[in-house]
């Protein structure tokens, strides 16, 4: 005698509702507990641990991704839909033994614990898309490619749920879309064409990851849009602009469009001036410049030594002009600072060889 006759021989009685009998509702009630216990250890417990041995990052928590009670509830209804499907298969009472369920009601409830399971699994797929970076960013070089490719791939994740969970909804309501879709014709290539841009788009989108002109969170400038990378879609990508507001461009205007960007340079270059009056001394002046350029490159803050010079480069009545030019590292901060301190130094260099600073509201002498 099998496991399932002899539950079934323990559960046979007389029906006291809708075929059941009082130990077959009895039975009823220890699969939905067993399935309310799988799910709550799966939530609490299970999913937590594999997701910590499984992320790359700790910017995530196993506890907090899988808090959703809809994932609790979806582990709970794929053990209560196997449970109800064995059951059915094992557990069958002989015609003379008596009753202990209807076999209709308990595949339906079978059936509606499977469409619940499909549908709360593509839910979690869904939303379970936005940390794939847990997967994809690790420590190490690079990570600006690695948030630009993480971020292509949730795109591309969320489309590829969105397009199965249609197939599968389909499937549980009946309808059989390859045959709809194999009748579409020309109706079908009339939408392939108007969906070119979309597929374009798309094609930029994987572009900009093989190509890396740019990566989230570089600071560009492209199509007279400048700001800072926030997503790399499939379908657009998009900036924040220094007044803090999003602008969205589409991938193919991108890829066939030149972009600038900041993020990448090795230095910044930094090019103050000093304007002097026109009756300056000339020894004075060359003992400015030489006196400037020596102070500055004295600074650890410098780079490109052989580069940097401080030069007369106007000296056209009613001034003289001396430009500057000099590097620092690819720092806003650094750059700030340095261009401060340098106006400062030539301030005080100035006076010190006793140069009077040009003033255009200063009136000619009579």
């Amino acid at each position: 005698m099998t496991i399932g006759s002899e539950i079934a021989e323990e559960l046979t009685g007389d029906e006291v509702v809708y075929g059941f009998s009082s130990l077959g509702i009895g039975f009823l009630a220890f699969l939905i507990g067993a399935s309310v216990t799988a799910a709550l250890i799966s939530r609490r417990v299970l999913f937590p641990r594999i997701m910590d041995l499984l992320s790359k990052t700790e910017r995530i928590d196993g506890k907090t991704l899988f808090a959703p009670k809809s994932l609790g509830w979806m582990i709970g209804l794929l053990a209560m839909w196997q449970s109800v499907d064995w059951a059915l298969e094992n557990i069958i009472a002989a015609e003379e033994w008596g009753h202990i369920w209807n076999n209709a009601l308990m595949q339906d409830v079978g059936e509606a614990c499977r469409a619940g399971f499909v549908i709360l699994m593509l839910i979690a797929a869904y939303r379970l898309v936005d940390f794939l970076d847990a997967f994809i960013v690790v420590e190490g070089d690079n990570m600006a490619a690695r948030r630009s490719l993480a971020s292509v791939a949730e795109a591309i994740g969320r489309l590829a749920v969105v397009v199965v969970g249609i197939f599968v909804l389909a499937g549980l309501v009946g309808l059989n879309l390859n045959g709809m879709i194999a009748g579409l014709g020309i109706t079908g290539l009339a939408l392939a064409l108007a969906a070119k841009d979309s597929v374009a788009n798309i094609f930029g989108a994987i572009s900009i990851i093989i190509d890396q002109p740019f990566n989230v969170g570089d600071w560009i400038i492209v199509e007279g849009v400048e700001g800072e990378v926030i997503t790399i879609g499939l379908r657009t990508t998009m900036i924040r602009t220094g007044n803090d507001t999003i602008v969205t461009i589409p991938n193919s205007n991108i890829t066939n469009s030149p972009v600038e960007n900041f993020t990448m340079r090795r230095f910044r270059r930094i090019r103050p001036s000093f304007e002097f009056e026109e009756d300056s001394d000339q020894s004075a002046l060359k003992k400015f410049c030489d006196s400037l350029c020596e102070q500055v490159l004295a600074d650890p803050r410098a780079t490109k030594h052989g580069d940097s010079w401080v030069k007369i480069t106007n000296s056209l009545p009613p001034k003289i002009t001396v430009s500057c030019n000099f590097y620092c590292e690819s720092s806003s901060n650094i750059q700030r600072e340095f261009t401060e301190d340098i106006l400062l130094m030539g301030r005080a260099g100035g006076l010190e060889c006793e140069l009077s600073f040009h003033e255009p509201r200063r009136r000619a002498k009579l």
